[in-house]
């Protein structure tokens, strides 16, 4: 591979990974600094294959994060300029709040305590008795709830393909980096699978599932690693029963926030996700076994912190995600028709 040479650069950036924190980038870059040369590297064949494209499609308004920390700022802003974004690019989203929904007395302070870190966040949060809750949702039941009026929906692979467009930036797709060249005051001479090297001032690490591996390719250590982990849905046969978003409430000791119910820009319902540990970074079934990726996962003993912390929590998730019964009687909490 070339090394970097002083004063040679085929772009200002180059941006690993095209998701949609990727692609963002690219697109914040370009807003910035007009001019800027921006080179996005992409290893799939197109953009928002992975994370972007799979989540449930939720805005977030913020409510779970800590006042005055910066998730809990860029939830918040973040959230608003999504929504904003959405409506000046004709893509689809509404914003239709959410309920949080306790089923259980034990739940009640937890709750009370979200709506005032929503509150605190700047939030525009209603506390309900359940009775109420029939004005938002008539076939969920709970004790109590709270309604967050500024979540929303939206279609992110829509959002990813807008931002490539918008953003000026070269993306490359079926580029996947295997080695990086850095030196110091020289930039970045990356080169990829198929023997392209892209040498830039500036790169930037937005590789997702990979960013820890890109990150060594630097030569930094992270000090953390990708555990994957991943989220299965299912489909709910009668969608009328749910008019917007609906979620338990979440128990702080796990990083997790409960099958939820979302309705999406397509009208249909789904439900989920659970939180199952994958056998690959990219296991998105149980079919999918990358022995090389899962044997570095069972090295690192950061997995075996986590596994002794979760053991219980993680065993139900198995369960819900071996028995499609005990998955709905998840559901059944919030949902009982």
């Amino acid at each position: 591979m070339a090394q970097v040479a002083a004063g040679s650069y085929d772009c200002d950036v180059v941006v690993i990974g095209g998701g949609i924190v990727g692609l963002s980038t690219a697109y914040a870059i370009g807003r910035a600094a007009p001019g800027t040369r921006v080179t996005v590297l992409e290893k799939e064949q197109g953009t928002a294959r992975h994370q972007t494209g799979r989540n449930s499609g939720v805005i977030h308004s913020g409510i779970y994060y800590r006042p005055g920390s910066l998730k809990a700022r860029y939830a918040v802003s973040g959230a608003a300029e999504m929504v904003k974004f959405c409506a000046e690019h004709d893509i689809p989203h509404a914003v239709t709040g959410k309920l949080i929904v306790a089923t259980e007395r034990e739940e009640l302070p937890r709750l009370h305590a979200l709506a005032q870190r929503g509150r605190e966040n700047g939030l525009s949060v209603r506390e309900l008795c359940g009775a109420q809750i029939a004005e938002y949702e008539p076939e969920v039941q709970g004790l109590a709830a709270i309604h967050v009026g500024t979540t929303g929906i939206c279609d992110y692979g829509a959002v990813a393909r807008r931002l490539a467009e918008a953003s000026g930036a070269d993306a490359r797709h079926g580029a996947e980096v295997v080695r990086i060249d850095r030196r110091p005051d020289r930039g970045v001479a990356v080169l990829t699978a198929a023997g392209d090297i892209v040498r830039a001032r500036t790169l930037v690490n937005c590789a997702g599932l990979h960013c820890d591996r890109i990150a060594l390719l630097t030569g930094d250590e992270p000090g953390a690693r990708i555990v994957p982990f991943r989220g299965e849905y299912y489909e709910l046969a009668r969608p009328e029963l749910v008019r917007g978003l609906v979620y338990p409430v979440p128990d702080p000791a796990f990083p997790f926030l409960g099958v939820h119910l979302t309705r999406g820009t397509d009208d249909g319902v789904h439900v989920g996700p659970n939180a199952v540990p994958a056998l690959a970074r990219e296991g998105y079934d149980w079919r999918t076994v990358r022995p090389r990726e899962l044997g570095a996962t069972l090295a690192w003993p950061g997995s075996w912190q986590l596994a002794r912390r979760h053991w219980r929590y993680g065993a139900g998730e198995l369960h819900r995600s071996l028995s499609k019964p005990a998955f709905a009687r998840a559901v059944r909490r919030l949902l009982p028709a």
